[in-house]
């Protein structure tokens, strides 16, 4: 038995075509909904709140078993490196 695993993942996305705060707000509020919907993760843009061409964003989920967990937010990674308007630039995995 592994008990709780929580599973957290940092991504930077580049969002070239976003000039100001609103079309930026409209791009992060479209990625969290659909993370959120088919992934059932939490999601919150954590910095660069001022910078309209850059978002970051904090995941995390929790499972009892961590390979879920690294499934899952690998997937999401993978969701977002095709995504059509953000460009992934970095992107951080934890377990614990």
């Amino acid at each position: 038995m592994e008990g709780m695993i929580v599973g957290t993942l940092r991504v930077r996305l580049l969002l070239r075509q976003s000039r100001t705060l609103k079309d930026k707000r409209q791009v992060v509020k479209s990625i969290k909904d659909k993370l959120q919907n088919s992934f059932n993760v939490s999601v919150a843009e954590i910095e660069a709140l001022d910078n309209c061409q850059q978002a970051i964003l904090g995941l995390a989920m929790v499972s009892n078993e961590s390979h879920h967990v690294k499934t899952m937010l690998g997937q999401i990674v993978e969701a977002l490196r095709i995504h059509p308007v953000a460009e992934l630039v970095d992107q951080e995995i934890e377990i614990f």
